[in-house]
C-alpha cells in the first residue's frame, strides 16, 4: 500500500476542479491547467465533513488493478494531481542566482539576456506561462538574482534548469548559476 497515494487531496478554497472519466481540470485564481489520469488509476470527487462541520471537497486516487505497474503508477498521479491543484491556487516559484564577477543577467521584454563571461552574451527566449523577476528577497531589481515563476510545477522546474545549463557552479570558485538554496562542493587548487 503506497503512503502517498492513500493521502487525499483536499481542495482549497477558489479552486474548482472538474473530473470528466479520465481528464482532470483545475481552475484557480492563477490559472487553468489540465491533465490527463492513466487509465490504470480510478479517481474520485467526494464531500466530506472536517472538524469544525464545514464540508470540503476531497480527491482520492485508487489503482484500478492489482498489477505492479498499477501501484507504482498510482501515487504519482496523485502527486500530479496534488501539483496542479497546488499551482492554481499558490503558483510555483524557483529562485537562481548568478555569482562570479561580471557575471549578470537583465530581462528584455520576455528575453533573459545573460553575460556569463563567454565571449558572446547568452540569450534565452520565456515559454509561454512561465514568468521571470530579477529581483534579490527583498524586491528591489537585481542583475544577479532570478526568480521563475509559474503555476505549472514541471514547466517552472524545466526553465530553472534549463537556465542553470548555461553555466554551472565550478567547484573551484563556485562561479556560475546556481539555485538559491543550492549548496555547491567546494575543492581546493592546486598547490605549489
Amino acid at each position: 500500500m503506497s503512503r502517498i497515494g492513500t493521502k487525499p487531496i483536499i481542495l482549497p478554497e477558489g479552486v474548482e476542479l472538474s473530473v470528466n472519466g479520465q481528464d482532470v481540470k483545475a481552475k484557480g485564481k492563477l490559472g487553468e491547467l489540465n491533465l490527463r489520469i492513466h487509465d490504470e488509476v480510478t479517481i474520485k470527487m467526494e464531500d466530506v465533513a472536517n472538524d469544525d462541520g464545514k464540508t470540503e471537497k476531497v480527491i482520492t486516487l485508487g489503482p484500478k488493478s492489482n498489477s505492479r505497474f498499477a501501484q507504482q503508477i498510482w501515487p504519482t498521479m496523485r502527486t500530479l494531481v496534488s501539483n496542479i491543484v497546488t499551482g492554481v491556487s499558490e503558483g510555483y516559484t524557483k529562485k537562481l542566482e548568478i555569482k562570479g564577477v561580471g557575471y549578470r543577467g537583465n530581462l528584455q521584454g520576455k528575453t533573459l539576456v545573460l553575460a556569463l563571461g563567454f565571449s558572446h552574451e547568452v540569450r534565452y527566449d520565456v515559454p509561454e506561462g512561465v514568468t521571470l523577476k530579477m529581483e534579490d528577497a527583498a524586491g528591489k531589481g537585481s542583475q544577479t538574482d532570478i526568480q521563475v515563476i509559474g503555476i505549472d510545477k514541471q514547466l517552472v522546474g524545466e526553465v530553472a534548469a534549463k537556465i542553470r545549463g548555461f553555466k554551472k557552479p565550478e567547484p573551484y570558485k563556485g562561479k556560475g548559476i546556481r539555485y538559491v538554496d543550492e549548496y555547491v562542493v567546494r575543492k581546493e587548487g592546486k598547490k605549489k
